[in-house]
């Protein structure tokens, strides 16, 4: 991995490094500023005297103050405010309290309090941060990204906005995604944030509410659809390309056309992943292969249905073919255990009215024949609940954005189907959930093994208490993304994903699956992340796609791109070493 820019690179290895500004400057640089911690000489040598109280405070003190103002909020949007503000005045302060309190604030950053700051984003927003594209900047998007605040851009989270969460379009609102996903990746693995940007295609809106709100700050116009759409993305991508050769970029909430075929267009051009489509893919495989040591049973003997064909599903589908046909499974096999489900009804290949990826992932009509559909004449297929009740599914993941879709019904097949049923309602935030654990395990009889994609509390049936898994793509994007950046990966290959997937897996104690959790608490990601990290690196190397010496020790190589975010002694930079310092 190369170096950071200086001096950056000095302070994520823990050095003593050569800072350029100083007073006023300093302290509101919000990536070095210590704030009430810099120790008297550096307040004296960095013209920082009377500007600050008498007291030097630790950063561990530091932090304690910050929970105390955050308890204090009784409304999770308001702390969600509270968090943002200290991103912007003191970085390594955010990231410490985010690192060491993740099960605690993971809620706030991300799902679900992030789909209420992504709705109200125009009347909540104190500082911009990244970089804001319109139709307008097409012809001039390399100069917007040179403008931007950091020098040597490695990993980019870009949104077009228009599927943020399951609540649609949110137009500049959906800039709050990349900003909460950039802040996990430094939180839990460690990427220097100077190394990141969030992006927004603002390519205007077709939310009402937004439109008629006077306050509303995106692009107002109609969302941009069609060539000059893809002809903006592509603009994108070369810039991209162009200002930071081989810089990560991760698509974000795009709606299913633009997402898969955005997807299917870059993936082989720059090093690019979907986190909706392939993240979620791989923590969904994770808790399915940790489910089967809970079942004492293979992958070649579960049948999965999937309520739900959007980027998210076909996203799913995709890796668990891939998993079942790694595993020694047949294809023929693969393509009996697997179903989709969508508002249509049963995806099969005689239906008129699918797309190509669709199409790709459809039941073929004689495998439906055999478990007896009446699949004839192109029309609509069977509901999910004859699906269930004719396939038996062991497994039933929901990505349909649609609450209670899992209905007392639908839950009751799957029970009837198979003795303990996996039942993954993903939908987020948790109003969008296709059901709730309490109910999932009140009609299984506490049969069921439960995750989800929203945050749920334990619950108890019959005394026992059952644990409830977070299936969380934060399982998985960040150590992705730092092998990737790592190793210097010109391509991200959906082997990488299913690594991913084994390892997270391979992450769930004993102890905690027979709790009935199927994925790790949130306060290990870090340790999660890393153990991915090398995963990726090393399949990078054995896949030729790695820009790193062969013999790297790849242990070494992610444990020193991992930064911790603490203070390290500052030094007068000499002149010859003053830089831009503008927004660090």
């Amino acid at each position: 991995m190369r170096p950071l820019p200086s001096p950056f690179d000095d302070i994520a290895a823990g050095r003593p490094a050569n800072i350029a500004l100083a007073g006023p400057a300093l302290l509101g640089s919000r990536l070095l500023t210590k704030d009430l911690a810099f120790p008297k000489s550096e307040r004296e040598v960095f013209r920082l005297r009377g500007l600050l109280p008498d007291r030097v405070l630790t950063i561990e003190e530091q932090e304690e103050l910050e929970l105390e103002h955050l308890r204090r909020k009784s409304d999770a949007l308001e702390a969600y405010i509270g968090l943002a503000a200290l991103q912007d005045r003191n970085a390594t302060l955010f990231y410490r309290l985010l690192a060491d309190h993740l099960a605690e604030f993971l809620p706030i950053v991300y799902t679900p309090t992030v789909g209420r700051a992504c709705m109200e984003f125009s009347h909540i927003i104190r500082r911009t941060r990244g970089v804001w594209i319109t139709p307008a900047d097409r012809d001039r998007i390399p100069e917007l990204l040179r403008q931007g605040p950091y020098d040597d851009v490695r990993l980019i989270v870009v949104t077009d906005n228009e599927r943020i969460l399951g609540l649609g379009d949110q137009g500049a609102g959906g800039m709050a995604i990349p900003i909460g996903k950039l802040a996990l990746y430094t939180a839990a693995c460690g990427i220097h944030p100077a190394l990141t940007l969030p992006v927004s295609l603002d390519v205007g809106t077709d939310n009402p509410t937004l439109l008629g709100d006077p306050l509303y700050l995106g692009y107002r116009a109609p969302r941009l659809r069609g060539p000059e759409y893809d002809a903006l993305v592509e603009a994108f991508v070369a810039a991209v390309a162009e200002v930071w050769p081989g810089c990560v970029i991760q698509w974000e909430d795009f709606k299913q056309g633009n997402a898969l075929r955005i997807l299917d267009r870059y993936q082989a051009r720059v090093p690019s992943f979907n986190d909706d489509v392939q993240g979620t893919a791989a923590v969904v495989v994770a808790g399915i292969l940790t489910a089967l040591r809970a079942l004492g049973t293979t992958l070649a003997e579960i049948r999965v249905a999937l309520a739900g064909a959007g980027a998210a599903g076909i996203g799913i589908a995709r890796l668990i073919q891939l998993s079942m046909l790694e595993s020694g499974m047949d294809e023929a096999s693969v393509r009996r255990s697997i179903v989709l489900v969508d508002s249509h009804g049963l995806v099969h290949d005689g239906r008129a009215d699918l797309d190509a990826t669709k199409r790709a992932l459809a039941l073929p009509a004689a495998i439906a024949t055999e478990y007896g559909f009446a699949v004839d004449g192109g029309g609509p297929g069977p509901g999910l609940v004859e699906t269930i009740e004719r396939v038996r599914p062991t497994v039933l993941v929901g990505t349909t954005a649609v609450g209670g879709t899992f209905d007392e019904r639908v839950i009751r097949a799957m029970a009837a189907a198979t003795g303990r049923p996996m039942v993954l309602p993903l939908s987020n935030p948790t109003s969008k959930a296709e059901a709730t654990p309490v109910d999932i395990m009140r009609w299984t009889e506490g049969r069921a093994l439960v995750a989800t994609g929203s945050p749920f509390d334990a619950v108890e049936v019959d005394g026992r208490r059952h644990e409830v898994g977070q299936a969380n793509n934060v399982f998985i994007f960040p150590g992705l993304g730092l092998g990737a950046i790592a190793a210097e990966a010109s391509a991200i290959t959906p082997r990488m994903f299913l690594l991913a997937a084994r390892s997270l897996s391979g992450a769930v104690t004993s102890s905690r699956l027979a709790s009935g959790a199927l994925y790790p608490p949130v306060s290990e990601l870090r340790a999660v992340s890393r153990s991915i990290a090398i995963e990726v690196a090393r399949e990078a190397v054995a896949a030729g796609v790695a820009g790193i010496d062969p013999a790297t020790d790849i242990d070494t190589l992610v444990d020193g791109a991992m930064w911790w975010p603490e203070y390290v002694p500052y030094l007068p930079a000499r002149p010859a070493e003053r830089r831009r310092d503008s927004e660090t």
